[in-house]
């Protein structure tokens, strides 16, 4: 390898010595420092569910000693099936106290893919959040032998697939609540039960593997990226500091505690002491920031986009001069953050005193609408964020802040400081993390947070990890005063708006097997959803209009009747039918010319080079996203 460029290191100062070595010791730990009366909540529709500090450790103990009757034993993988809410914090940490290794899984998965992740991880048990989740599970039971049982936190079926109550919770399926409870008999039997769980705490190592987590690759299938307790305690001490997060602080999350940055930022909640409240689901996010209204929230580009528009809704419904006092307002808070951002000045009186009303009048109307008036900061990760849309939230007021990792680096690379921002950039490194770039601009970076490989993939890990370095995918530039830039990104791997990771070849590679297809790619890289651009394989498809009776017609025509369009959208479905919820493909535009080599499109070795084939049908990309009544023509 050449050696790399300048070595960029962290500006931030560095961390207080960790208060734990692992994260087995956070249980304990969290009981000692922070007991407080509401400790971890959820909302629901009509009361909220809280747990105190006390509460949730002693269900944490009681969980641990019963997985530990049940034969768990340390490095046993458990996997965890459930949308977030506290019982998977409570199933995570109990499993981790142990010294097992925890799974997490997306609910959203198919039960194709959800049987690959619990096969390869070799999971024992299964936390699902209900019914419905663990009936996806006992549909694929057969291909599991390792699998000895799952665990159920409801005995609900919002899916609708006929299991019903208790009566359908027998053999190896088992009541979350009944395990709790078994745990605190056995605990309260003998006084042993409590010396073995701190034994086996206290075994726990920081070098110990803590978790696989499996993410989406450019082919074949995900790879479990394995995490040690260290690489995630030394970005949890790193990052908490950063965001400079205390007891005095609420958190609302709402997003995936199965990705890699949420679920770190939920263990810097632990460590910090902040009181974590998880919304019910991500439709009742709107009703849930204004219940909590919280002091620090993370959330993904598409969330700070809804909200962005909610509010332009708003403007766009108001009368004539209520739209331009709004209009006026939001150009004073513009002026205000420019001057504070890009000036690094303090604003003349002047503009200090016109933003002064302009906040009362409209800014802190817009705050306290959204939930957001107690807002200290708010954090935007897993995809780029739109500048526009961030120089909005400080127009209004909410300090917004962008930062950059992946899961094999537990995640946090860098992060912007919060007393300067700089937008467009994802940050500065985090403490102990080193950034360079390779000779072709890909961002290398090195630290304790570095994953120790993926699980069974020791090629994919020599792909990736050389020399010491993590070599990102991310193509990106550093500057002088260690702000990184994410220039573009050198593997195919899509990230919607919601922070959604797609790898687009496998889903290709599945349309393109119908005989009706020539050629199909995927886009929705910093969109809402993934939608297909698919080239027809006209001489296949003519005869089979022709036996419909339908007369031929040239090939622009053919892509747009709705005969054709019925097809293609029969052939879409099917692969959706095998696809997790976020990958499947909700929009197609046909195209009437082939991929060429002489068009550029495809490369000598006939691979397709997507940004050719984006720029030439930018207008039907961008209509796909506009509205579903579009024309395919290439752009000029």
């Amino acid at each position: 390898m050449a050696a790399p460029r300048t070595v960029t290191t962290s500006p931030f100062a560095a961390p207080d010595p960790a208060k734990i070595r692992t994260l087995a010791d956070v249980p304990r730990y969290v009981r000692t420092y922070f007991q407080r009366d509401v400790f971890i909540g959820r909302c629901r529709e009509a009361r909220d569910d809280t747990f105190s500090t006390t509460e949730f450790s002693d269900r944490v103990q009681d969980l641990a000693i019963a997985l530990i009757a049940r034969g768990v034993q340390p490095g046993d993988r458990v996997a965890i099936l459930a949308p977030s809410r506290p019982e998977w914090l409570l199933a995570d940490l109990a499993t981790l106290s142990i010294g097992a290794v925890t799974v997490p899984v997306y609910p959203t998965l198919a039960p194709a893919q959800t049987r690959y992740i619990l096969e390869h991880s070799q999971s024992r048990f299964v936390f699902a959040s209900d019914l419905a989740q663990a009936a996806k599970v006992q549909s694929v039971r057969h291909l599991l032998p390792d699998l000895e049982g799952v665990v159920i936190f409801d005995l609900d079926d919002p899916a609708g697939t006929g299991a019903a109550g208790p009566a359908a919770v027998t053999g190896s399926l088992i009541t979350l609540a009944d395990l709790v409870t078994r745990g605190h008999e056995l605990l309260a039997s003998t006084a042993d039960r409590r010396i073995e769980l701190e034994r086996r705490t206290d075994a726990v190592q920081p070098d110990d593997l803590a978790t696989i987590i499996y993410t989406s690759g450019t082919t074949g299938e995900p790879k479990g990226v394995m995490l040690s307790h260290h690489n995630v305690v030394s970005n949890v001490v790193s990052c908490g500091r950063i965001l400079g997060c205390s007891p005095a602080d609420t958190a609302l999350s709402f997003l995936p505690l199965s990705h890699a940055f949420e679920r770190t930022i939920a263990y810097i909640y632990l460590y910090e002491g902040v009181k974590i409240v998880f919304a019910e689901s991500l439709d009742t996010l709107a009703r849930d920031l204004k219940r909590t209204r919280p002091t620090v929230m993370t959330g993904v580009p598409r969330v700070f986009e809804k909200l962005y528009a909610r509010v332009m809704e708003t403007r766009a419904a108001a009368s004539a001069p209520r739209q331009k006092l709004f209009d006026w307002a939001l150009a004073c808070g513009y002026a205000l953050a420019r001057v504070r951002l890009e000036r690094r000045q303090r604003p003349p009186l002047p503009l200090r005193l016109r933003h002064g009303i302009a906040d009362r009048l409209v800014l802190a109307k817009i705050r306290s609408r959204t939930g957001t008036d107690r807002a200290r900061v708010l954090v935007s990760g897993s995809a780029p964020l739109s500048r526009e849309v961030c120089a909005f939230f400080h127009a209004v007021g909410l300090r917004l802040i962008e930062g950059y990792g992946l899961t094999e680096t537990a995640p946090v690379l860098s992060v912007n400081p919060l007393d300067a921002p700089r937008l467009g950039t994802v940050g500065c490194a985090v403490p102990g993390v080193e950034l360079t770039t390779a000779e072709d601009g890909e961002i290398l970076a090195r630290g304790p947070n570095v994953m120790l490989g993926y699980y069974k993939q020791p090629e994919s890990t020599s792909d990736v990890l050389r020399d010491g370095w993590l070599y990102t995918g991310d193509i990106g530039t550093v500057s002088e005063d260690g702000y990184l830039t994410i220039t573009d990104r050198k593997k195919d791997l899509l990230i919607t708006s919601g922070g959604k990771h797609v790898a687009p070849q496998p889903i290709e590679d599945l349309l393109k097997r119908h005989p009706l297809i020539a050629e199909a790619m995927l886009i929705g890289d910093g969109r809402q959803f993934i939608a297909a651009l698919i080239v027809p394989d006209f001489a296949v498809l003519a005869p089979r209009l022709a036996a419909a009776g339908l007369p031929a017609l040239s090939r622009d025509a053919t892509c747009e009747r709705p005969e054709t369009q019925a097809i293609y959208q029969e052939i879409v479905d099917g692969v959706n039918g095998d696809l997790a919820q976020y990958e499947r493909v909700k929009r197609l535009a046909l195209l009437p010319t082939e991929f060429t080599v002489e068009g550029g499109e495809l490369t000598p070795t006939l691979k397709v080079r997507r940004s050719i084939v984006v720029a030439r049908w930018q207008n039907v990309i961008d209509a796909l996203y506009r509205d579903s009544a579009y024309t395919p023509k290439p752009s000029n």
